[in-house]
């Protein structure tokens, strides 16, 4: 970012003080900043844009219209001969290694089989893989040629994979027969013949592994593809700059997912811009994400590749054969930037992981997204991790494909929070009235375009889906649903869902805040809070927790919850009940499902509270059905 700075000063007679005014003149002058981002990573454009951002208010915004460029050719761009493009760890424990020029002659040997299947500009090709070299191969094969791509997990049940690729209509499925997670074996074979035999617009079946046979479709082996003899060199197909890269979707906790598409030239603008000036990711070093294909960090980690920087794979449970397994990863590869989830570090936490001050000498940063990173966290990371690292706490979403808020290496990092809003990103915090506030808690809205934003919504015309999910209750400002208090020094919280908040007596609290202190007391490993208004203006508010194997819900535990509560934030925030449960249930992205456990509670079907099929856990629904029947006179009472 220093880099930038300094560009900008000589280049464009820009001159910046500090952060502060580097972000408002960004957000101030939206077009010329994104003008000079691509200008810096010297973004190679076919045709040059004839207008950087046109006056259209969101989401009606068109971004660098005329341009002309291609997301896989701004990859290779990255090349270099530093270190390798690609590594690939599982649980066999064996470390594979692909270069720059074994990754582009795999990449020509996908595009030209999938050229000769017909694939064009605009064609969808999915894939049900984990994450491995063979997935980052395929995406950015499609992407040469201008193919639009999705992925899910093999993880993800039948019924959530069709719901998904139904939708796009896809040519062609990537897929794996199996997967190994936590040293276990899970056979996919018959998920990936009920998938395709439920996609009728495919023409072609790849298996990295196994072998199946699917009603009339061709399939055929990965190695195939590897043997064949093709002397085609890799090229690239120029594509507008809003023209559809990959399809993601929303967690569909409620109904079918949403598909969010996003473009060529925002994802490559944008990826850039965070990976470089707020991750401050350089050529040659190693950048992994422990994440899945069905989540949008896998898609974010792909562009690393841009910087010349090593992407690091791993496929399998972050804690076999022990705990510490990614952490050793980290001190061998080297590992430079660590990128995980809030409850894996409270994990290690919980299970003592230290290391020495000078265990881990090139690690420069510990990126985590997912959920709030508690303060208590920050505190054993700099302790009993590194006491120099970097720890960045992002956030971001599917919808936007990167982080809204999140590192800042020209900043301090602050406890428990979020270092600052990034360059480009309007973000305020708006009270009932749609005033921005500072030092309070408003709702997180976005007031100037992003390249980023979704380019539509899959099978959205009138963009009535679009509308619905940002727009509806400001129009033309984004409105994302959490609550979000900045910092006069710039730094944020992010305090959960603004239509999961519990509204008790009319004062409002974020779960968030609730998870905060629980998260921080001993013996308890997850915990779930809704408030639920019955008649006669009461209000019920129950806590459920899974409690760490040998721990007991007594009297003691019960008060420290309590205790906890009120020292942290007000009597308030103390539950009515605290009840054990035998399992939270999550979306397959590991969201916790407040709104459905709160619909069921208060009478509704199952199958209507909740997307079944968008769930990691589905049976753990059950529980709180039980609880329901046994508890109707309670939530009846008026």
């Amino acid at each position: 970012m220093a880099k930038f700075m300094q560009w900008l000063s000589v280049e464009k007679q820009l001159h910046f003080a500090n952060y502060e005014t580097l972000w408002t003149w960004s957000t101030d002058e939206t077009a010329l900043f994104w003008a000079y981002v691509s200008q810096y990573f010297d973004v190679h454009f076919y045709t040059s844009p004839t207008q950087i951002l046109n006056d259209a208010p969101m989401p009606h915004t068109k971004w660098f219209d005329g341009a002309t460029l291609n997301y896989a050719e701004r990859v290779f761009q990255g090349r270099n001969n530093l270190k390798p493009a690609l590594q690939f760890y599982d649980e066999t424990q064996i470390l594979r290694s692909y270069s720059w020029q074994e990754l582009e002659r795999q990449v020509a040997l996908v595009a030209d089989f999938l050229r000769k299947q017909g694939v064009e500009e605009g064609n969808r090709v999915v894939a049900y893989l984990p994450n491995v070299p063979e997935a980052v191969i395929a995406f950015l094969a499609a992407a040469s040629l201008g193919a639009i791509w999705s992925s899910c997990s093999p993880d993800f049940g039948v019924q959530s994979v069709v719901e998904r690729f139904q939708q796009i209509e896809p040519k062609v499925l990537f897929a794996t027969t199996s997967y190994q997670y936590n040293g276990k074996y899970f056979d996919r074979t018959p998920a990936v013949v009920e998938i395709a035999a439920a996609l009728p617009t495919l023409n072609t079946v790849v298996l990295v592994n196994g072998s199946l046979s699917v009603n009339e479709l061709p399939v055929v082996g990965w190695q195939e593809i590897m043997d064949t003899d093709s002397q085609s060199a890799l090229t690239f197909r120029a594509v507008a700059f809003q023209h559809p890269l990959y399809v993601l979707y929303s967690s569909g906790t409620t109904g079918v997912p949403k598909a969010i598409v996003h473009g060529h030239g925002g994802i490559c603008l944008e990826h850039l811009k965070y990976l470089s000036f707020h991750n401050d990711l350089r050529a040659g070093e190693t950048f992994f994400w422990y994440s899945t294909t069905g989540w949008m960090m896998w898609n974010f980690s792909v562009s690393a590749l841009m910087l010349g920087a090593t992407l690091l794979l791993y496929d399998g449970s972050p804690s076999y054969p022990d705990a510490g397994i990614l952490w050793q990863l980290a001190q061998r590869l080297p590992i430079h930037h660590f990128g995980t989830s809030a409850p894996y570090l409270m994990a290690c936490q919980k299970n003592g992981l230290h290391f020495a001050p000078n265990a881990l000498p090139n690690l420069r940063s510990i990126n985590s997204t997912g959920s709030p990173l508690p303060p208590e966290v920050f505190d054993y990371v700099y302790e009993h991790i590194k006491p120099d690292v970097c720890l960045a706490s992002m956030s971001g979403g599917t919808d936007i494909c990167t982080a809204w808020v999140g590192a800042n290496p020209l900043l301090p990092v602050y406890r428990g929070r979020i270092q600052a809003r990034c360059l480009g990103c309007a973000m305020q915090s708006w009270d009932e009235m749609g005033n921005a506030v500072v030092d309070e808690v408003g709702e997180m809205v976005v007031v100037k375009p992003m390249p980023s934003m979704p380019v539509a919504f899959w099978n959205d015309p009138q963009q009535q889906k679009y509308l619905a999910s940002y727009f509806e209750m400001y129009p033309h400002v984004w409105r994302h649903g959490d609550w979000l208090k900045i910092y006069a020094n710039g730094s944020l919280e992010i305090l959960g869902r603004s239509d999961a908040t519990l509204n008790r007596h009319g004062i409002r609290i974020g779960t968030a805040e609730i998870y905060r202190v629980i998260d921080g007391i001993e013996g308890i490993k997850d915990s779930l809070i809704v408030n639920l208004e019955l008649s006669g203006g009461k209000h019920f508010m129950p806590l459920f927790v899974v409690l760490q194997a040998g721990v007991e819900l007594d009297n003691d535990l019960k008060n420290s919850v309590n205790l906890s509560l009120k020292t942290a934030y007000s009597p308030r925030y103390i539950p009515d009940q605290i009840i054990q449960a035998p399992d939270i249930p999550h979306t397959i992205s590991g969201k916790k499902l407040e709104a459905p456990v709160k619909k069921i509670l208060m009478g509704m079907d199952t199958q209507k509270a909740a997307n079944l099929g968008s769930m990691r856990n589905p049976a753990a629904l059950d529980f709180f059905v039980d609880w329901r029947k046994n508890h109707t006179e309670l939530l009846c009472q008026g």
